[in-house]
């Protein structure tokens, strides 16, 4: 559960703590107070998409952090290697810079903000009030179909099955073409390669022959420099080099450490130095030969690199990028001259590929269509809770409006019908459903859907969105009995929906020294009184006031009954 919520520097929180408690919390405060902003806080804890737009203005940064605990053993833990302290607890926080960059930490732990999304639709979801609008897409029904009967295992396995399919047809099609197609690129990969192969490309020539050609552009300079450097080693034909120099001082110190220690130790050094001088000889001598060249080499050398350059401009940018063109090409050509071979074992393939892939399916629309008769029997349970008693709700099944019947979700299409009164057909949703309707239906299949997810706190933002009157007051005791297995947090319009909660936050906008801030305060039960009577009416009356002491006065009696305990 989400135990404490601290905000600094989002929009105009400036800085807030939220201490929330097991069981139904509610936050209420005036259009525009700042509520969305407590869950724009909360969203960004769940690793969403945030904007440097959200920092409050004049500061340099925004913080968001939150402790969670009371959780269970998730499996991302393992993964990531992190878990709770010993206390059981687990800090999350995310700062948001200037510049747009996003530092997230878990237990102090530094993580990516896709890590953090990972976690933190297994720690809580929020529903808001525009879900109601995913219920009228019907593209969502399967979805939220598969997710009730828990079909993932089996929709990943017919899904490797169709990948496989369409990775058959795409290789088919890319072999399948007329003959003159087929001979025009028959023609052209011929040339390609007959090009390539008489170019007999060699991986590191290219980077040879330009050292080669940078030596033959400059050989007069590099002859007169290796020259001039043998003259002085060896002294040419006078031998009075460097070498013979040395070897002389040699002999002459040898002599006298004869009878000198510190002379036999100068020989020594000179002998060393008369070796290295020596093997100094020895390499300037073979890089000399190097330096000679037959005439007309510089002009095949940059015959050369001319083809080189004009056939990476046709075939790569680089003679391994060549090599591997040709090594396609070739590829390329056995496929096509060998094509009917290849689609004859093709379509063997592409025949058992389909029936297993048909097989999964209709596995898999088996187990659909048995989730959907729990899901609406589920469903018109829930409706008949929340002041919808005559309401029918099935799901639809259709075949898929595709060559063999699939694609890359399974065989069926779904939509969600409803029949809301006595004598009504069946009809879409999206067709017949208002408002208030839509919002109850949405809370019923999420509360149906809680049931078989992990996470142990549900955020309900504004969902009560077109209900009022006696259908509000279900949806109160609707999400106060949710609150009995998961932690609720609820943004709310309805006294009726807010006298329902555990506890009850207020959240209000002032200004302080030329500035907008808005507090989160904990009510005490008078507060809750006096807050649920401005959400009644607007001006706190003392009939207001009476009507308010009701509502909470009959909230604590229908708890009572209920017996549930914290």
């Amino acid at each position: 559960m989400l135990s404490l919520l601290h905000i600094e520097n989002i929009a105009v929180i400036s800085e807030a703590d939220i201490a929330f408690d097991q069981g139904f919390n509610v936050l209420t405060g005036e259009t525009g107070a700042g509520k969305s902003i407590v869950i724009d806080a909360i969203g960004a804890i769940m690793g969403e998409r945030t904007s440097r737009d959200l920092i409050r203005t004049g500061a340099k940064s925004a913080r968001v952090s939150a402790v969670f605990r009371d959780l269970p053993a998730l499996a991302w833990f393992e993964r990531q290697g992190v878990a709770p302290d010993e206390n059981g607890e687990l800090l999350i926080e995310r700062a948001i810079q200037g510049d747009g960059k996003n530092v997230c930490r878990v237990n102090g732990r530094p993580l990516l903000v896709t890590q953090l999304r990972e976690l933190g639709c297994q720690l809580l979801n929020i529903h808001g009030q525009h879900d109601g609008q995913q219920l009228l897409d019907e593209e969502c029904h399967l979805d939220y179909l598969d997710s009730f009967g828990g079909t993932g295992e089996q929709r990943a396995a017919y899904a490797g099955a169709y990948e496989k399919v369409r990775a058959l047809r795409r290789e088919r099609d890319e072999l399948q073409m007329d003959d003159a197609e087929k001979a025009r690129r028959i023609d052209t990969l011929t040339y390609q390669i007959e090009e390539l192969e008489r170019a007999e490309l060699k991986e590191g020539e290219e980077e040879e022959l330009s050292a080669r050609r940078e030596v033959l552009r400059n050989a007069e300079r590099l002859t007169e420099a290796v020259d001039g450097a043998w003259q002085a080693l060896t002294g040419g034909d006078d031998g009075e080099g460097a070498v013979s120099l040395l070897m002389e001082a040699e002999n002459r110190l040898a002599q006298g450490g004869r009878y000198s220690g510190d002379l036999k130790e100068l020989s020594e050094k000179a002998a060393q130095l008369r070796c290295d001088a020596d093997d100094l000889a020895e390499l300037v001598r073979d890089l000399r030969g190097t330096l000679d060249f037959y005439p007309g080499e510089l002009d095949e050398l940059e015959e050369r690199l001319d083809k080189l350059y004009r056939l990476k401009k046709k075939y790569g940018g680089s003679t391994a990028e060549m090599l591997d063109y040709l090594e396609k090409c070739r590829g390329e050509l056995d496929a096509i001259q060998f094509s009917e071979d290849r689609i004859a074992r093709l379509d063997k393939d592409l025949a058992k590929a389909l029936a297993l892939a048909k097989e999964q399916g209709e596995l898999l629309s088996t187990q659909r269509r048995e989730a959907a008769q729990r899901l609406s029997a589920r469903i018109q349970a829930e409706l008949k809770e929340l002041d919808m008693p005559k309401v029918r709700f099935e799901v639809e099944f259709g075949p898929k409006d595709t060559p063999d019947g699939m694609d890359a979700t399974g065989m069926d299409t779904v939509r969600f019908l409803m029949s809301a009164n006595v004598g009504e057909d069946l009809k879409p949703i999206n067709k017949i459903a208002s408002g208030g309707e839509l919002s109850r239906i949405m809370l019923a299949l999420k509360n149906v859907l809680a049931e078989t997810e992990q996470v142990t706190t549900l955020i309900f933002d504004e969902v009560d969105t077109g209900v009022s009157g006696r259908a509000a007051g279900k949806v109160a005791r609707k999400l106060f009995q949710v609150s009995g297995t998961k932690q609720v947090l609820c943004v709310t319009h309805l006294p009726q929906i807010a006298a329902m909660g555990d506890v009850h936050f207020s959240v209000e906008k002032g200004e302080q020294d030329g500035r907008t801030f808005t507090r989160v305060e904990r009510l005490d039960r008078p507060h809750r009184r006096e807050e649920l009577a401005r959400l009644s009416g607007g001006e706190v009356t003392a009939v207001m006031l009476d009507g308010a002491e009701e509502l909470l006065s009959a909230a604590e009696e229908f708890k009572k009954k209920a017996g549930k305990t914290r």
